[in-house]
């Protein structure tokens, strides 16, 4: 019974580790991003330069510990690794939800989203379940037997894991879990569909009696059920307090708004042009790869020149920046603003190149992989009816 235990125990958490640590090396930098968060937390925004790395690091290591602890490679090393790494992000999502600082943990990246709580409770089961491999960590037999085997093997599972968050990383993640992905509608991802619930918030308000100087808290429902809103002996006194009692339905796509330099909104036009239009990317030119700019910019001639398409730059650098950037590089495409945060969901990459058409995301590309303008004519543009 004992080394049933155990095994389950095993397999459990090994699945859940390698799991885990594929679908955040899946997007490497969007887990940077929930890590600048919790940086943002504890005030260590000097490691925010680093987050990316650490991330792909953080996502080797659950990798690596899972694998190692299912072929019970070094189970003395991998039981302590794997309580140190539970006990630090048991204490993390505990931190999260009881402060109520970070909304998501990231715990499964954005294919599965936890709330803080969620993601506690999760982690206190892996603990009790962690807790129990360490204390019979001696137990656990391996399944390579040669220790040359045995090393030769830690490394390919160290450099597989490591490089799938570096391919990820320099090529786009393998599997799109964003609202922007490959063949979905931008504009239907931002509708509220019809007879959809909204928000329900419960307004309470602090009321004083003029001559007593009694006070009472009661809601709006309690405040016009009781009548008490007749007697001009009782005054509202104070800000209600509006408090959301149960959330109703929220696009996937909320955030998104593109404007020009004068702040005039230019989203629905851009994002609902009937024909091919290429979008660039950059939410910050400054820390843009300049070289990419330059393929990008020498596309958009051609593709404007041949096929009347529209070529647009979404960043969220300054108006005054992006003019200077512009001038400075000869960039003929238009700039738009947008908020950081949609254009970081848009493509993992700075700049990164999508092909709309319709609303709908037709393709899109990290500034490693662009496409040539002959390929984009071959297969896009020339098929235009």
């Amino acid at each position: 019974m004992k080394r049933i235990i155990l095994f389950i125990c095993r397999l459990l958490v090994g699945v859940l580790f390698i799991f885990s640590g594929l679908i955040k090396a899946n997007d490497p930098l969007g887990f940077g991003y929930k890590l600048v968060e919790y940086f943002e937390v504890f005030h260590m925004l000097f490691l925010a330069d680093y987050a990316t790395a650490m991330a792909i690091l953080l996502c080797a290591l659950e990798m690596i510990l899972g694998a190692a602890l299912l072929l019970g490679i070094r189970p003395v090393q991998v039981a302590w690794g794997l309580l140190l790494l539970i006990i630090f992000f048991t204490f993390l999502t505990f931190y999260s939800a009881f402060f109520d600082v970070v909304k998501t943990c990231g715990c499964f990246g954005d294919a599965i989203p936890l709330t803080p709580w969620q993601s506690f409770t999760k982690d206190l089961v892996l603990l009790l379940l962690i807790v129990v491999i360490f204390v019979n960590r001696k137990s656990i037999r391996p399944a390579i037997t040669n220790p040359k085997a045995e090393r030769a093997s830690l490394w390919i599972i160290s450099i597989l894991s490591a490089g799938f968050g570096l391919y990820t990383l320099n090529f786009l993640p393998v599997m799109d879990f964003l609202p922007y992905k490959t063949g979905l509608n931008i504009p239907d991802q931002m509708k509220v569909p019809a007879g959809a619930p909204l928000d329900v918030f419960e307004i309470t308000y602090t009321l004083k009696h003029k001559k007593t100087g009694e006070n009472k808290v009661m809601t709006d429902k309690e405040y016009l059920k009781t009548g008490i809103w007749k007697d001009d002996n009782w005054e509202i006194i104070g800000e209600p307090v509006n408090k959301l009692i149960k959330k109703g339905f929220e696009p996937k796509i909320r955030d998104l708004k593109i404007t020009d330099v004068q702040g005039t909104d230019y989203t629905t036009e851009i994002i609902g042009n009937p024909y091919y239009n290429l979008v660039i990317v950059a939410n910050s030119l400054e820390k843009a790869d300049v070289r990419a700019i330059g393929d990008l910019n020498a596309l958009a001639i051609n593709a404007a020149e041949n096929y009347n398409i529209r070529t647009v730059v979404l960043t969220s650098t300054s108006p005054t920046g992006a003019d200077a950037f512009k001038k400075r590089h000869k960039l003929v495409m238009e700039i738009f603003n947008a908020d950081d945060v949609p254009l970081k969901s848009m493509v993992r990459a700075n700049p990164g190149l999508i092909l709309l058409k319709n609303g709908t995301v037709i393709n899109k590309w990290h500034y490693h992989r662009l496409p040539s303008y002959d390929e984009l004519e071959k297969n896009y543009f020339s098929k235009t009816p």
